[in-house]
């Protein structure tokens, strides 16, 4: 998740274990720690493709996170040994801010290597937004009353507290990411789709509003829009992925790398002779991917497609972007009118 929220929960677990014997220290060492894992968004990978893929990589592995608690409680001892408490309290609060930042990451669409050297493909529970106030604020909130105040044993438990409270919002959010697919698939099989894989994601800032992606077994994908609030159906249309244009592309170094990250979920379109793949798990629904990259180009004289070192496809946001984050965020709470799919796909083809 954002920097701001893993920050946050780093601080308020510190605080929770720690904050009685450092008080304010433990909050910020926390907030300090929790970010770490991130840090690997300062290696160059050469290409924006290549830095997706790899990041969340052994910076977030659950061996390595654990490996570099045991470290740091073992020299933090050397340096600054307390007798009010033992270490093994010491290498709980290390080990559970650092594996919570990659946990709470996988808990998102993006995927994370938990189990990083080994490679199976990356952890995306997809449930929970990037960013989600009803997740981040009750927690920041707290933390900074803390931090304010200094951790006193009242505080201490608060923040004990609201940890609590946020976890049961993530179990929350598996229970309505569960119901959103099952009312999608009952709808698929009234109307006699045959889905081979489904893949859903909260729509921005909530968990009440999900965009799910089926993939079908002729190569398409259904792609629907539902909210917990609804009383009709769901938004519902049908796309073809065109994956026979990325198995044309030579060499495939990169496609077989980002086929591996995400599962698969890719689309393929030749816009004027060049061919942009598009991650279906991430974004406001068609025509409004968050990562799109152009990764060959047609030669026009024998029409074979050729490998490009890839780039970001229409990089950063646009004004029809904004219209069409308030649009989705307005559908939270009215379904009607739909959101125009139809016609977002259209200008994701038009280049």
């Amino acid at each position: 998740m954002d920097s701001i929220t893993q920050a946050a929960l780093g601080a308020g677990i510190a605080g929770a274990i720690l904050g009685r014997q450092h008080g304010r220290k433990a909050i910020i060492a926390g907030a300090l720690l929790g970010t770490l894992p991130d840090l690997d968004i300062l290696i160059d990978y050469g290409d924006p493709l290549s830095q997706m893929v790899n990041h969340r990589g052994f910076s977030h592995s659950l061996f390595v996170l654990t490996a570099i608690s045991v470290i740091l409680a073992w020299l933090i001892r050397r340096w600054r040994p307390r007798t009010d408490y033992g270490p093994g309290r010491l290498f709980a609060a290390i080990w559970l801010v650092l594996i919570t930042h990659a946990l709470l990451d996988a808990f998102t669409s993006y995927g994370t290597q938990l189990w990083w050297p080994l490679r199976p493909i990356p952890e995306s529970w997809s449930s929970v937004f990037i960013i989600d106030p009803f997740y981040t604020l009750p927690l920041l909130i707290t933390v900074l009353v803390a931090l304010a105040a200094g951790p006193r044993p009242a505080l201490c438990r608060a923040l004990a507290w609201v940890l609590l409270i946020g976890a049961g919002y993530l179990l929350a959010s598996l229970g309505a990411k569960h119901w959103a697919e099952q009312r999608v698939a009952r709808l698929m099989q009234e109307r006699d789709y045959r889905s081979t894989a489904m893949f859903s994601a909260p729509q921005p800032f909530n968990i009440v509003l999900w965009r799910v992606v089926a993939r079908l077994e002729d190569g398409n994908y259904v792609e629907a829009v539902t909210s917990l609030l609804d009383r009709r159906d769901p938004e519902f249309i049908e796309f073809p992925s065109h994956a026979e244009l990325g198995a044309a592309l030579a060499p495939r170094g990169h496609m077989d790398s980002l086929r591996w990250f995400t599962g698969d979920w890719l689309r393929y379109d030749n816009i004027h002779g060049q061919m942009v793949v598009s991650d279906l798990r991430m974004g406001i629904g068609t025509g409004h991917y968050s990562f799109r990259f152009l990764v060959g180009e047609q030669n026009p004289q024998t029409g074979e497609w050729e490998a490009v070192t890839p780039r970001y496809w229409q990089a950063g946001p646009s004004n029809r972007d904004m219209e069409a984050l308030k649009k989705t965020i307005e559908r939270v709470w009215r379904s009607d009118p739909p959101l125009p799919l139809r016609e977002w796909d259209e200008r994701m083809t038009a280049g």
